[in-house]
């Protein structure tokens, strides 16, 4: 699923975790289990936190927007949306859900 939500094909994402795409099948249809090692570098890859693996299918939409209200951008910005337009919400609502897909990158 996050795979899929990344964007990303099995080879994509087997390229940026530098092992065969063949492994990442098995990953996704529970026929291998991944080394914490393998893990890591699972998340590295799809730019997320491990316990965000570990969820699963199990992250509901209240883990979602936690973690959202979380950024302090983004509950700064919360009030100010009632004030737009609905095009404006709505573009402004695309860009929140694309940032809570592909993470910011800190330094």
């Amino acid at each position: 699923m996050l795979r899929q939500k990344s964007g990303l094909s099995q080879r994509q994402l087997a390229l940026r975790m530098q092992v065969p795409r063949t492994y990442v099948s098995k990953i996704e249809n529970e026929k291998a289990v991944p080394t914490l090692s393998s893990l890591q570098r699972l998340a590295t890859a799809l730019e997320v936190g491990v316990p965000d693996l570990l969820k699963g299918v199990n992250r509901t939409l209240e883990d979602e927007i936690s973690d959202l209200m979380n950024d302090e951008f983004i509950s700064q910005m919360v009030p100010f949306l009632e004030k737009l337009d609905p095009i404006q919400r709505s573009s402004v609502l695309s860009q929140v859900r694309e940032m809570s897909v592909r993470p910011r990158r800190t330094a």
